[in-house]
């Protein structure tokens, strides 16, 4: 990634000064659109896609003049971190995630049914809400198919008033609006042959401090799920002697092993917090922009459940605790194997 300053006078004014050509060729994309749309099967995919393309930039121009505006309210960001700011920041990413997820549902079919917290990812034994509403949150998702994080985020904001803390891969501050915006909340931006350990103490001091309306935000896979990163996943588990954990990975189906080692972190850097795993699928086909276009305008269901630890259900040694997020991992994948077929 270029440095900060590069990326502020660089890369940050782009989304202004490309959206007022946008906007002007607007009436000869949508005429392309419809000439490519009729042409093509499909439900008007390059008119959907040309939408999309639109609701993203509006939400870009949005946040980078949405946080100015709040860079100059706190005293020209002076204070920045303070907590109104922090309050306002949240409600500025809450917009813009609530817009995405409404356009992208709307253009692409796709419907999300949360099924709120349980004990179980069948479903049994609802989480009583007095247990959780007090309590900050360690969020651990599967990671598959386009945007789940997103998606996700959205779910935490919308449906359970959570703030998210969030862990992302570094190559996510190209996008000029959420660098900016991303970089005033807590967020760690992981970098690719970063030293494990400074990560580590980087998600425990992120974790640290956490409210009971905040929820730290790790995806123990480290990407999407594909047949390729789980054998070089597996392979690597028998290059380091590990049988025992290659095993257990050729038994997973639809999930990639979870790397344990960050998500216990931020266990560790808030003793107070309630591990959630995150269960999902009905994107799982789509794993890269081909598939999302053959998908256009398939009826598309995202099926999530909340699966909350109780609080005296939580190992306190690091190896029980591992063993925990295998277990919860493998559970993830049987429970995606009892799911029924993606709609249409």
């Amino acid at each position: 990634m270029p440095p900060r300053w590069i990326r502020r006078f660089v890369i940050w004014p782009l989304p202004l000064l490309l959206v007022w050509f946008y906007v002007a060729s607007v009436p000869v994309l949508l005429i392309v659109a419809f000439v490519v749309s009729y042409r093509l099967p499909g439900s008007w995919r390059a008119v959907r896609a040309l939408g999309l393309a639109t609701v993203y930039a509006f939400v870009e121009v949005g946040i980078i003049l949405g946080a100015f505006g709040l860079w100059v309210a706190t005293g020209f960001g002076l204070r920045l971190r303070s907590p109104w700011s922090m309050r306002q920041h949240y409600r500025l990413l809450g917009w813009a995630l609530r817009v995405l997820v409404g356009g992208g549902c709307r253009l692409f079919s796709l419907e999300i049914v949360t099924n709120g917290f349980v004990r179980d990812a069948d479903g049994r034994r609802p989480a009583e809400p007095s247990e959780l509403d007090a309590r900050p949150m360690v969020v651990m998702s599967r990671h598959a198919g386009p945007a789940d994080s997103i998606l996700l985020m959205h779910e935490l904001m919308a449906e359970f008033d959570r703030h998210p803390r969030i862990v992302l891969k570094e190559t996510l501050q190209w996008d000029p609006a959420f660098d900016i915006l991303l970089h005033r909340i807590p967020t760690h931006f992981v970098r690719h042959g970063a030293d494990r350990e400074v990560v580590l103490d980087h998600l425990r001091e992120l974790s640290s401090g956490m409210g009971e309306r905040d929820a730290f935000v790790i995806f123990p896979e480290g990407g999407n799920f594909t047949e390729h990163r789980r054998e070089r996943a597996i392979a690597f588990y028998e290059r380091e002697g590990r049988t025992a954990e290659a095993e257990r990975a050729r038994g997973l189906r639809h999930v990639l092993p979870p790397r344990t080692n960050g998500a216990l972190a931020a266990l560790a850097g808030c003793p107070a917090s309630v591990p959630v795993f995150v269960a999902h699928t009905g994107l799982d086909d789509i794993t890269e922009p081909r598939d999302l276009w053959r998908s256009i305008p398939d009826h598309k269901v995202l099926d999530m459940v909340f699966v909350a630890v109780e609080p005296d259900q939580l190992p306190a040694a690091a190896d029980d605790r591992v063993e925990m997020m295998w277990s919860a991992w493998e559970q993830i994948d049987r429970w995606i194997d009892g799911r029924p077929p993606m709609k249409t």
